[in-house]
């Protein structure tokens, strides 16, 4: 196992702290019993409500120990060298006694040898103890490990209810690249939730997995899975960009080799005019899974966390690849901005580190309101392949809007003059149009009317839309891009 290599070198080395942040605390234990077998040293593990107690062998508890401070001074008045396994300490640390203790202990490897490892869920280093620790990162498991994973439950299930589990080979190898991106134990649970249900592996079981592992990785990371990806025939207009995508699918999936695979592009436009409409479109485009980054759940008030934040949300991203990584209002994020101590700066150099190295199929899709607060190296050739301007929509793909938004709501278009509709919302965006279809709406069926093209004119003359509202800017940004930008339609 790689995780098993990586973490014993870490242990062989001087490294007197290890900082593991991980919810799959059983796990990291049976790879420390594992290790301390091939390294020859006593492993003992500590918990406030058990107290310091060896954990490859069985010699009691000690309960004078089960206090933070106690435990510490015991640890540190050992001579023999040792791992020590803290469960939950991140609570203890607010108390300078025990951080001195530990920075005590961890000074004193060169006599003693006796390595530190906190396992938490969230572990924030205090900055005295930093130079003296590492972290080290439990991988999530790959394909290989998961399809273990399946057989091993088979097995169990087998032995439980003397009868074999009936295996559909192509479910399993669908489930199995399905379940990436999940911890092992919830991937474990997942495939024991299959086969319990019915003692099979079938086509059947894949939607309820992937249901059951969205919900886990909207509750348990700053990325959501989005499930309403739009179909590109639901977007009026916007000719050129499909055009763009279209030629690119097959390069994407890997079905032709001679060229780069397709990174990513930056959708920029006015508000309202369908950039989100547009990224969650993409992923119905290349039929794969849409995940969106939340900028406003990525920032942590600690230092180091907002950053560590990221890399976990793109670690995430690289294993649910294939999928669209959509990056909404990027510049709310990447921004320069002196007031928050060189966070963004920080987020922007581990956001273009990873565009850079990334080699796993994540189409990168951001969406911004304004492109000149964003840095020119996030924009360059290179880093995205294109940049796209949804601009206000033409008279004809107004029309299309209008049919797309009176037939979602059960009304033939034929039944409407469409020509004057398409005039009278000139300056329009697509958002203000259905808005003024929903007012409409409201209107007549108040007063127990039929909506008609007057009663459409009518709401349509009594809103400012926002090119109105905002000329000046909206004309400046257009003009902008139009020598700077590539034309969505």
């Amino acid at each position: 196992m790689p995780e098993l290599h990586d973490l014993e070198l870490l242990l062989r080395s001087p490294t007197p702290i290890i900082i593991i942040e991980s919810l799959e605390e059983p796990r990291i234990l049976q790879l420390f019993t594992r290790l301390v077998l091939r390294l020859g040293l006593p492993l003992s593990q500590w918990s406030v409500t058990e107290g310091v107690r060896r954990s490859e062998v069985d010699f009691g508890v000690q309960r004078t120990t089960s206090d933070p401070a106690d435990a510490l001074r015991h640890i540190k008045a050992l001579s023999r060298p040792g791992i020590f396994l803290m469960l939950d300490f991140h609570p203890y640390l607010a108390d300078p006694t025990h951080v001195r203790l530990i920075k005590e202990i961890a000074q004193d490897y060169s006599n003693g040898a006796r390595t530190l490892v906190f396992i938490s869920y969230s572990f924030s280093t205090p900055p005295e103890l930093r130079h003296l620790s590492a972290r080290f990162d439990l991988r999530l498991p790959d394909r290989q490990q998961i399809m273990q994973l399946i057989n091993d439950e088979a097995r169990a299930w087998q032995s439980r209810s003397q009868q074999p589990v009936a295996i559909d080979g192509k479910a399993m190898e669908q489930l199995a690249n399905n379940l990436l991106g999940v911890t092992a134990s919830d991937a474990r649970r997942l495939v024991r939730n299959a086969i319990e249900d019915d003692g099979a592996i079938r086509h059947d079981d894949i939607p309820r997995a992937m249901k059951a592992k969205y919900d886990l990785i909207d509750r348990d990371s700053v990325i959501s899975f989005e499930y309403d990806t739009a179909r590109f025939s639901d977007i009026a207009g916007l000719s050129a960009l499909k055009a763009w995508l279209e030629a690119r699918r097959g390069h994407f999936h890997g079905r032709h080799t001679a060229l780069d695979r397709p990174r990513g592009i930056m959708l920029l436009g006015v508000q309202g005019c369908g950039k989100s409409l547009a990224a969650k479109a993409v992923a119905g485009s290349f039929g794969i899974p849409l995940l969106r980054l939340d900028f406003a759940r990525l920032y942590n008030k600690y230092i180091g966390e907002t950053e560590k934040n990221l890399r976990l949300a793109l670690s995430t991203a690289e294993m649910m690849a294939p999928c669209v990584l959509w990056i909404d209002e990027i510049e709310k994020g990447v921004a320069p901005d002196r007031a928050d101590d060189g966070v963004s700066q920080r987020i922007l150099g581990t956001l273009l580190t990873w565009m850079a190295e990334n080699d796993s199929r994540v189409f990168l899709v951001a969406t911004s309101n304004d492109i000149r607060r964003l840095p020119p190296e996030l924009v360059r050739k290179g880093r995205l392949d294109e940049i796209f301007f949804i601009d206000l929509p033409s008279s004809e793909v107004r029309c299309d809007i209008f049919h797309i938004h009176l037939r979602r709501r059960n009304l033939a278009p034929s039944q409407f003059e469409l020509e004057p509709l398409c005039i009278a919302s000139e300056g329009f965006t697509g958002a203000e149009i259905e808005q003024a279809i929903v007012a409409a709406l409201y209107s007549v069926r108040s007063s127990d009317r039929t909506l008609s093209t007057e009663h459409l004119l009518a709401e349509l003359r009594r809103t400012r839309p926002l090119s109105v509202v905002m000329g000046e800017r909206i004309e400046h940004l257009r003009k902008w891009a139009s020598e700077r930008t590539v034309a969505a339609d």
